[in-house]
């Protein structure tokens, strides 16, 4: 059989582009094809650097050509976007239909971040609140397995003429990842500018509705991508999560120092310490202090910033979180109080920053 770039272009033409029901060849988005010895290699083109579904077009180019073509061939699938005239207009966070966005940070990772961003939108979810969660973690997004959505693609609707992302739903929260477009045994490597472009549509392309609370799990440490997030929507609050050792501490008093910038000047509601203590499922009563005690109280207290809560490290979290389940919040134990307790303490501190401050606004940073 002989592999021609005819014959290449008539198996891309069997890919069909996920919200338009037309085949990627018809839509002008096989760039260039060529075919040297055993060399094959592909380049589509994009509208945009942050199309939701470019990282699964490529794989799906990639898999049926090699298919086509047999392991003698190499397969090389890229990418580039086309040249627009002007550049597109700057996004504004009056789109949204959300009455508080608060964004979960840490210093560092590994503090389990995630997991409380998780645990605390399905709390809130169960007192009544609408509630969405965005997986800002660009570069290593893990909301996916925490609710068990691996492996889900998002659905595209037009809504008042114009293409929305439609989140997936679970235990009434609305949810939205970059990892629902990207192969998660690949590694995510983006340059700036691509990342921050992702995270607005992320936000501004989605059908979230009318929410109460928009909770957003962001990336470990201060980057590019916490700037993005408070130049494209008015972020109420920041609750910022550490384990109480001082190494973690050391690296949350930058997150925080981080929010009350003078440029950045987001309200920090509140403190959450993970892993407060280790709680054995056979001696529930028993704490081991495995990594320190009360730091992150100690930590509140000194900064004059409350502390919601104290979760304990306990093996069920660790199970509920690879199989799926993060609703610990419906359960009777020590950790189901903690986690209620933890978002009836989130609402009160949210209500008490809307009544004594003024609106949060979109930050504009000058870069002169």
């Amino acid at each position: 059989m002989e592999i021609t770039v005819d014959s290449l272009k008539e198996q891309l033409s069997q890919i069909q582009y996920p919200d338009k029901n037309t085949d990627i060849v018809s839509l002008g988005m096989v760039q260039r094809i060529s075919v040297k010895e055993y060399k094959i290699e592909i380049t589509l083109v994009f509208d945009k650097a942050t199309d939701p579904f470019m990282g699964s077009i490529e794989k799906k180019c990639s898999e049926k050509i090699s298919h086509f073509c047999g392991n003698e061939y190499s397969v090389n699938v890229g990418s580039s976007v086309k040249k627009h005239a002007a550049p597109p207009k700057a996004i504004k966070s009056a789109a949204l239909n959300v009455k508080n966005i608060i964004a979960v940070a840490s210093g560092k990772g590994g503090v389990g971040k995630s997991t409380i961003a998780s645990n605390l939108a399905v709390a809130l979810s169960i007192d009544g609140y609408k509630v969405g969660l965005l997986d800002a973690d660009i570069f290593g997004p893990s909301i996916p397995k925490l609710f068990g959505l691996e492996g889900y693609t998002p659905s595209v609707e037009k809504i008042d003429g114009k293409e929305m992302i439609v989140p997936a739903e679970k235990f009434g929260v609305k949810i939205l990842s970059v990892g629902f477009f990207v192969d998660p045994d690949s590694a995510l490597i983006w340059r700036g500018p691509m990342a921050s472009g992702a995270l607005k549509q992320l936000i501004t392309d989605v059908a979230w509705g009318e929410l109460d609370f928009l909770i957003v799990d962001t990336p470990p440490g201060t980057s590019d991508i916490h700037l993005t997030l408070v130049q494209t929507v008015a972020v109420t609050g920041a609750v910022i999560v550490s384990t109480p050792q001082q190494v973690a501490l050391a690296d949350a008093r930058k997150g925080i120092s981080m929010f009350r910038s003078e440029n950045i000047n987001v309200p920090v509601i509140g403190l959450v310490e993970n892993m407060s203590w280790f709680a054995p499922a056979e001696l529930p009563e028993n704490k081991y202090y495995i990594f320190g005690k009360e730091g992150c109280k100690k930590l509140a207290e000194e900064l004059h910033i409350p502390l919601l809560a104290q979760i304990p490290l306990v093996q069920s979290i660790c199970e509920a979180g690879d199989s799926g389940k993060p609703d610990h919040a419906l359960g009777h134990s020590a950790l189901a109080e903690a986690i209620r307790n933890m978002a009836s303490e989130t609402v009160h501190q949210i209500e008490q920053r809307n009544a004594n401050l003024p609106p949060t606004q979109i930050v504009e940073i000058n870069t002169k």
